[in-house]
Formats: structure tokens, sequence, C-alpha cells
């Protein structure tokens, strides 16, 4: 696997070495609203230079990791299954190799080709899922196949009580009342993360940490395709990808940046430092 010609700031180790592999899923054909988190995984890794590798944060520096950077998939834009089919088989290649995936999206749908390669490593494997959105509708205008659908679709590969929902603020009331009866739901906030989080660490429970990034408030964060009010601060998100990085965390994804959406470049700029701490305290 070569690296990517432009990486994420300090994510340049050889692939043999890293212990967390980057890559890339700049795919967002199943966009309900405004689209283009396809450009968001590249904006990330260009604006990633406006950052210090070091995070006062954690007094990290990614300097002092072995951390590599695949660059973006090529996917077919006309397909959602042959994009999952090429994530899920990226997903597979960087596990049976002993190391950590971490996927950019694109927009949320491409989760759910990491959760299919890691649920074949990982039957016990739950999610942590930080949202605006529920993403459990069975369908959206006929098709199984859509960010509005992941969940659910992930929900059918897990079973009940594996999907932690946090951050919940919008969805049908059918998608409330499925929640309610097959996830752990969590809405507008972060309440309760702590308890589940003790939990998963506590018995070493395989986790897969889903940030999507609309979680935020818009007023700090509007250039994602499907905003919502309403939403966490910066660094309430922020406390909980490191709460969160203590379980056993065996991948992760940040998605739905869809960087043209926001001219003033802030959200990218956000999207960017959250990268960097998320990959900071995931790597051990």
């Amino acid at each position: 696997m070569r690296q990517n010609i432009e990486t994420f700031i300090g994510c340049e180790s050889a692939y043999e070495k890293a212990k967390i592999v980057l890559f890339g899923a700049p795919f967002d054909s199943t966009t309900s609203f405004r689209p283009g988190a396809r450009f968001g995984s590249a904006a990330i890794r260009h604006e990633s230079f406006g950052l210090e590798t070091y995070s006062p944060y954690q007094d990290k520096d990614l300097t002092e990791t072995d951390i590599f950077d695949s660059g973006d998939l090529e996917l077919c834009f006309g397909s959602a299954e042959l994009a999952l089919r090429d994530i899920e088989q990226r997903t597979r290649e960087i596990v049976s190799d002993g190391k950590l995936p971490f996927l950019l999206g694109g927009e949320h749908l491409v989760t759910l080709g990491a959760v299919r390669a890691l649920a074949e490593v990982y039957p016990d494997l739950h999610i942590l899922h930080f949202d605006a959105h529920a993403d459990l509708r069975d369908d959206y205008l006929g098709a199984k196949l859509s960010h509005a659908c992941v969940m659910r679709r992930c929900h059918e590969l897990l079973g009940d009580g594996r999907i932690h929902q946090f951050c919940i603020r919008s969805g049908e009331k059918a998608e409330f009342a499925f929640a309610r009866a097959h996830t752990d739901l969590h809405p507008f906030c972060f309440d309760g993360l702590s308890g589940v989080t003790d939990r998963l660490a506590r018995e070493r429970t395989p986790v897969y940490v889903s940030v999507d990034l609309d979680c935020l408030d818009p007023a700090a964060f509007c250039g994602t395709g499907t905003p919502e009010a309403g939403g966490v601060a910066f660094v309430d998100l922020l406390d909980a990808v490191l709460t969160a990085a203590g379980t056993n965390v065996v991948g992760a994804d940040v998605n739905e940046l869809a960087p043209m959406l926001d001219p003033s470049g802030a959200s990218t700029a956000t999207a960017c430092k959250l990268v960097r701490e998320m990959l900071l305290a995931l790597y051990h």
C-alpha cells in the first residue's frame, strides 16, 4: 500500500510501521439535502497543514506517532453497493494487517462498509454513534442504502443494544420509536456517555466510533449537508471522543464535512482539529 501524495499533517509513517491507517471515502451519492461531502476527506488533508502537529489538550504530538495515510479510494459514484464493497475491502486489508482503520468521509453511508468488515472480525462489535440524525430509516425514498439508513443497516448486522447513539435531535417519529426499542438512545447531548464507555472498557468490548460532524451546532459547524440547530459545542465533542478513546476502539470515522458549504473554512478547520485529536487519542 502506497502513501498518499498529500497526507494529513504528521501522518507520514511507512505502512509497515503504522498502528493507524487513514483512508478517505469521497462518496456522497445518497445525500438527501445538500451534496458536497465527497470533497471532505481531501479538504481535511489539505487544510490540516494549518494546524500544529502538537495537541495542548493531550500533550501529544503527531510527529511522535506512526500513522499512515493511504489517501482516498476511487469509488463508483453510480453504485452505493460497489462503493461500500471497496470501503469494506480496504478496511478488511487494514485490520488483517493488525492496524486500526480510520475512515474519512464522505457521507455517513460510508460507515457501513467499515462496519461490515469489522463485524466479521469482531462479532461482538459495538458502535458509539455521535450524530444529529438517528439514521434509522428502513429506506429513504425506496433506497435501503442511504445515509439516512446507515444505522438501521448496521443494526441488522449487530442486533439490539449494541449501537449507542448520542446528540440525536432529528428523525422521523418511527425512527425514535425504533431507537427506544432497539438501540441505546441518548438524545440531544452526551449525557450518559461515561457510563456506557466505562462498561465497554471494563468488558474489553470492541468499539467502532462514528462521528457525523453535524452533531455540532451549525453556529460552529455550518459546512455540512443537513445542518440541525441545537447541537453541541466543539469542546463537548472533543471531550466525548477522548472519553470514547478509553474503550477498546478497533475502528473509527469522521464524516459529513461538505467544505464548499462554509466558504470561511471554519468548518474544515474544525474537522481537521477533531481528526488530529482523535488520532492522538487512539494511538497506543
